[in-house]
C-alpha cells in the first residue's frame, strides 16, 4: 500500500487537494490495488442497482481515523479508514457505499454545484485545478472539478440537507434490496452515530456534520427497511473481500505487534497470511514476511494483488531482482492496473533497467494524476537523457500537489527544452499560466 498525499487519477488529484487541504492540513490518500479492488467488488452490485457505470465509479480511502464517507463529484466515493476499520460486516460497509451512491444517482452534487454557482460562491476557483485539468487532458472534466473545488471552499457545500439525506436513505435501501443485501445493516451503521448531534460541533463525527442524523431519519430508515422484500444472496464472496480489505488496511495502519497478537498461529486463511506478511514486513522481519507472502502466493498463484504485495515487500527489502519478477507476474495477470504497473516500473528503475521508462509511461497513460508515479517517471526520463520530459513530469507533480510556484519553475525549464508546439510544451505553458493566475488572486 502506498500513501500518497492528494494523489488521484487526472484532475481529481488537485480536486482532493482543494477539498481536504482545509486549514492547510493535507490528508493522505491510501492507494493500494488490492484494497481498491476489494472495495469495488463490494460496491459493484450497488452500482448496478443504482443504474451507474462501474467503470466510472471509484471507491478510495482517506487516511483518517474518524468515521466518515463523502462524495465531491459524480465519480468517486471517499471512505475514511476509521470507518472501514470500525464496521463489522460487508453489509454495513455496503450500506455506507449505497447511501453515497444514492447522492450521486439522485444528482445531489450537481444540483448543489449549480446552486453554489448561482449564489456566487464560485468566485475563488482553485487555479491548481486548471493545471490538473491540463495534465489530465480533459477540459470538460477539469471544468466540473473546478466548480466542485470552488464550492467546497464553503463548508456548506459538503453538508447534505435533511431532504437529501432522506432521499439518499430511501434510494440506498432500495439499492441494497435489489442487490440482495440486508437493509438492516444501514440501521446498524446509523445506530453508531446516535447521540452525536447532542455533542458540540467540535466533538461531532465528520459524518454527522455533513449527514444530518435525526430521530425522524432513523425511524424512517427502520420503517423502510422493514417493508422491503429482499432476495438474500450468499454473502460469502462479499464477506471475503470485506475481511481481506479491512485486514490489509488494518495491518498497514496499526502497530505490527497489535496485528500479530490477534492472528492465531494456526490461522492460514488468506486474510491472516496477508496481515502477517504486512505486519512482519513493517516490524521489520524480512525472513518472516517473505515466508508469509510466499505461503499466500502459493495458495493463490493467479492473484495479481498477492504478487503485487510480494513485489513491494521484496523491493523494500532490497531484493530488486525478486521484486521485478513479482511485479512482472502481477502485471501479466492484470495488465491494465496503473498501481501495479507503477510498482513494476519502480522496481525496474531501482535496478537501472532502461525498460522502466516504457512501463512507467504506460502506467502514467492510465493514471496521469499519481504524484509518486510522476516522481518515478521524472527520474526515468532523466536517466534516459530526456531532461525536457523530466522537467515536465516534475512540474505536473508539483501542480497536482498544489505547489504552483515550484511547478512553474519546472514548467519553465520544460518549455525551454521541449519542441515548440508539442503536447508537452503546451502542458508546460498551461501550468505556467495557472501559476500566474494564482499569484493574481
Amino acid at each position: 500500500m502506498q500513501p500518497i498525499t492528494t494523489g488521484l487519477r487526472g484532475a481529481m488529484a488537485a480536486l482532493l487537494w482543494m477539498v481536504l487541504a482545509c486549514a492547510a492540513e493535507a490528508r493522505t490518500i491510501l492507494r493500494d490495488p488490492d484494497i481498491e479492488y476489494g472495495l469495488k467488488e463490494l460496491a459493484k452490485p450497488l452500482i448496478a442497482a443504482a443504474g451507474l457505470s462501474a467503470a466510472r465509479i471509484d471507491i478510495l480511502v482517506i487516511d483518517d481515523d474518524s468515521m466518515n464517507a463523502f462524495i465531491v463529484d459524480d465519480r468517486t466515493v471517499f471512505l475514511h479508514s476509521g470507518l472501514i476499520l470500525r464496521l463489522e460486516s460487508a453489509a454495513e460497509l455496503q450500506a455506507v457505499i449505497a447511501h453515497e451512491l444514492a447522492h450521486i444517482a439522485n444528482g445531489h452534487i450537481s444540483r448543489r454545484m449549480a446552486n453554489a454557482k448561482a449564489a456566487g460562491r464560485l468566485a475563488a476557483i482553485g487555479t491548481a485545478l486548471g493545471a490538473a485539468a491540463a495534465i489530465a487532458g480533459d477540459g470538460q472534466a477539469g471544468a466540473g472539478v473546478a466548480l466542485a473545488a470552488g464550492a467546497t471552499s464553503n463548508a456548506v457545500f459538503l453538508a447534505h440537507s435533511r431532504a437529501e439525506e432522506a432521499s439518499a436513505d430511501a434510494s440506498g435501501l432500495r439499492f441494497m434490496a435489489d442487490a440482495g443485501i440486508e437493509p438492516e445493516a444501514m440501521i446498524r451503521v446509523l445506530d453508531q452515530f446516535r447521540g452525536q448531534e447532542a455533542l458540540s460541533a467540535g466533538r461531532q463525527s465528520p459524518y454527522v456534520l455533513s449527514h444530518p442524523l435525526t430521530r425522524d431519519r432513523l425511524r424512517d430508515v427502520k420503517g423502510r427497511a422493514a417493508a422491503l422484500k429482499v432476495a438474500r444472496t450468499d454473502p460469502g464472496a462479499t464477506e471475503y473481500w470485506f475481511a481481506r480489505t479491512q485486514g490489509k488496511l488494518s495491518a498497514f495502519l496499526r502497530n505490527p505487534s497489535w496485528t500479530l497478537r490477534r492472528i492465531a498461529k494456526n490461522d492460514t486463511s488468506d486474510t491472516a497470511l496477508l496481515q502477517r506478511a504486512v505486519a512482519l514486513h513493517r516490524r521489520p522481519d524480512a525472513r518472516g514476511a517473505r515466508a508469509a507472502i510466499d505461503a499466500l502466493s502459493a495458495k493463490r498463484p493467479n492473484d495479481p494483488f498477492i504478487h503485487d504485495l510480494r513485489g513491494q515487500i521484496l523491493l523494500e527489502s532490497r531484493d530488486t531482482a525478486g521484486a521485478i519478477a513479482a511485479y512482472k507476474r502481477a502485471s501479466d495477470l492484470l495488465p491494465g492496473n496503473a498501481l501495479i504497473l507503477g510498482g513494476y516500473g519502480r522496481a525496474l528503475l531501482a535496478a537501472g533497467r532502461p525498460e522502466a521508462l516504457k512501463i512507467l509511461k504506460r502506467a502514467h497513460d492510465i493514471d496521469p494524476g499519481d504524484p509518486r508515479l510522476l516522481r518515478d517517471l521524472a527520474q526515468a526520463y532523466a536517466k534516459a537523457g530526456d531532461n525536457g520530459q523530466a522537467s515536465l513530469a516534475t512540474a505536473e507533480r508539483y501542480a497536482l500537489l498544489g505547489q504552483l510556484d515550484n511547478a512553474a519553475i519546472s514548467a519553465a525549464r520544460a518549455e525551454a527544452l521541449l519542441p515548440r508546439g508539442s503536447p508537452g510544451w503546451r502542458r508546460a505553458g498551461d501550468i505556467i499560466d495557472a501559476a500566474k493566475r494564482a499569484k493574481k488572486k
